[in-house]
């Protein structure tokens, strides 16, 4: 932990312009540029609103909501994971430029990717709640959750990404494995569907240990079903947990393999 903090001493400012530049050069080359970070969410969410919501539910609400303004929270969020997990965990070797001056403070890479994520989550969210207001889902005190889920999420996939982003490094096969097992998450996680309804009890146990499952829930529960997060306190004190074991995992991994990094890539 201490090597990743000096790595990160005054180097804020820097983090910020690479994170911006990262940004840039992800649409570098297109008419729209960064626009499609933002045109590809957006379509992606009315093709699985088309599909459940017109195709198989009819237009049926779910737990007081019209489908659309039920996965709208869970689509915003789980954009922001899936890219943080994904690309986050290919960031040291698609800028290993940096990874092979010995001096870069490497894990700074991890950072200003998985910021350059948060940007457009910013977007994302800023559009999402204007949409929730003309669905008549008006700013409330619960909205403030915002501030404590969002820094939680980027915290929690920024240490997930100390391990994902060294050992994709070393392996292309890890990487292809981790995008794979992306799309199962996707549908173990709670994004067009209600997992309370859930009634096997070992997929309950499944659900309530998967962090992805407890944002979506949390986004959910900040913008249209005005929860607290401590009403669930185990569930809570449990990601916690899993929060700290992923950092020591993290830095684990980060010590053991940063040296040999610049020789493997």
């Amino acid at each position: 932990m201490t090597s990743i903090f000096k790595e990160h001493k005054n180097q804020f400012k820097k983090i910020l312009i690479l994170a911006k530049t990262d940004l840039r050069k992800t649409y570098r080359g297109s008419f729209i540029g960064t626009g499609w970070a933002l045109i590809k969410p957006s379509f992606t969410l009315f093709v699985y609103w088309f599909a459940f919501d017109i195709g198989i539910r009819q237009g049926r609400e779910i737990n007081g909501h019209s489908f659309f303004v039920f996965i709208l929270p869970a689509f915003i969020a789980w954009f922001f994971m899936n890219d943080a997990t994904i690309l986050g965990a290919a960031s040291i070797r698609q800028n290993s430029q940096y990874v092979k001056k010995m001096a870069f403070p490497v894990s700074t890479i991890i950072t200003f990717s998985n910021l350059a994520k948060l940007y457009v989550h910013f977007m994302l969210t800023a559009i999402m709640y204007i949409i929730l207001l003309l669905f008549g889902y008006y700013p409330n005190i619960y909205n403030l959750q915002f501030f404590l889920y969002c820094p939680f999420m980027f915290l929690f996939f920024l240490v997930l990404t100390w391990s994902t982003a060294t050992m994709s490094a070393f392996s292309r096969d890890f990487q292809n494995l981790l995008n794979s097992i992306m799309t199962g998450i996707f549908w173990l996680t709670g994004i067009v569907y209600d997992t309370s309804a859930i009634n096997i009890k070992w997929v309950q146990v499944i659900v309530y240990l998967n962090p992805f499952d407890f944002f979506v829930k949390g986004y959910r529960d900040t913008f249209i079903d005005n929860r607290w997060f401590f009403e669930n306190p185990t569930r809570l004190c449990i990601i916690l947990v899993e929060f700290v074991l992923l950092a020591i995992l993290g830095m684990y991994n980060y010590k053991r393999l940063r040296k040999t990094l610049p020789d493997v890539l």
